[in-house]
């Protein structure tokens, strides 16, 4: 059986569905359950779930009894309260390594990110670059995977920009300059290289760089994603100083900001790879074109925006 943390989540439903459709047995371990019933991605699917937080090493014990493998992919992006950079994505993963050898489970794939180093000021990609260290040093047969910015339905990437046009209605804010580019890759596929990774024997001990086909600059993905949902508007670029006093305002007013300081930071790190290894796993990767993301995207009303950056 495998054991897949954070499967309720964006990326972790998606590897989920891939691995029950290819046969095999899941164990989902999610934080809140009753909210696992509310967003329903995967009902009707057989998993079995278990409850369980990566910040309580005690909650993981049970959920990794009966499993050969873990798939790690619990992480945050915007931190809230407690959970933190180095409470969830380090700490958190140094708990699931901990519990997996316990449960005496030898199999181990970690999902980190692209760029990711202990080395680097921003927090967040610190926090995955120490995790990362971490694993490779377990001593379990590990994969380190390092997807670029993951997009798909529910992602809070392109959606965050489509959440943003109610708010916008004549002019639409241009993030970020030409240096702030992305290899955005498709949720599907990075779910698929998982699959493939647990079953591949080769794999044990290796790191491997997952992006799409196409380098975009945040301009170009931002053009895309209003014209899959039709929408038209004048772009003007923001200088950087005025983004960041916007975007210390949103974190001082809004419960849930659409974006932070920490995650501004990451503009200056290129999201992009000369070592995309995607290839290998997945014959025909998605690109991020308006065809493909236009059947999914849907155009937020101002009351679900509001929503979205007022819930707790």
């Amino acid at each position: 059986m495998i054991l897949i943390t954070g499967a309720s989540g964006y990326v972790g439903s998606h590897i989920a569905r891939k691995f029950v459709q290819a046969g095999e047995q899941v164990r989902g371990l999610v934080y809140n359950p009753e909210r696992l019933k509310k967003e329903g991605r995967l009902e009707g699917l057989p998993i079995e779930w278990a409850a369980g937080d990566v910040t309580r090493p005690e909650s993981l014990t049970q959920a990794m009894q009966g499993i050969g493998a873990v798939i790690h992919t619990v992480a945050i992006a915007i931190e809230r309260g407690s959970r933190t950079y180095e409470a969830v994505n380090y700490t958190g993963t140094v708990n699931v390594v901990e519990a997996a050898r316990a449960a005496g489970v030898k199999r181990f794939i970690y999902l980190s990110q692209l760029g990711a180093s202990a080395d680097l000021p921003y927090r967040f990609m610190a926090s995955k670059g120490k995790a990362q260290e971490y694993v490779a040093r377990s001593g379990l047969d590990w994969t380190s995977l390092r997807p670029a910015v993951i997009w798909g339905p529910e992602d809070e990437f392109a959606n965050t920009f489509a959440r943003l046009v109610p708010l916008t209605p004549v002019i639409f804010p241009i993030v970020g300059d030409e240096n702030a580019k992305f290899q955005s890759v498709w949720v599907d596929d990075v779910a698929a290289a998982v699959v493939k990774i647990l079953a591949d024997d080769s794999t044990v001990g290796q790191s491997y760089e997952l992006a799409g086909p196409e380098v975009m600059t945040l301009e170009e993905i931002e053009r895309r994603t209003l014209q899959a949902i039709g929408a038209r508007r004048i772009f003007i670029p923001f200088p950087m100083p005025l983004l960041r006093t916007v975007v210390w305002l949103m974190e001082k007013l809004l419960p849930a900001p659409p974006v932070t300081r920490n995650l501004l930071e990451l503009l200056a790190i290129p999201n992009t790879t000369p070592d995309n290894q995607m290839a290998r796993f997945v014959d025909s990767p998605r690109p991020f074109t308006v065809e493909n993301i236009a059947p999914y995207m849907r155009k937020f009303r101002v009351r679900d925006t509001l929503a979205q950056y007022f819930s707790k």
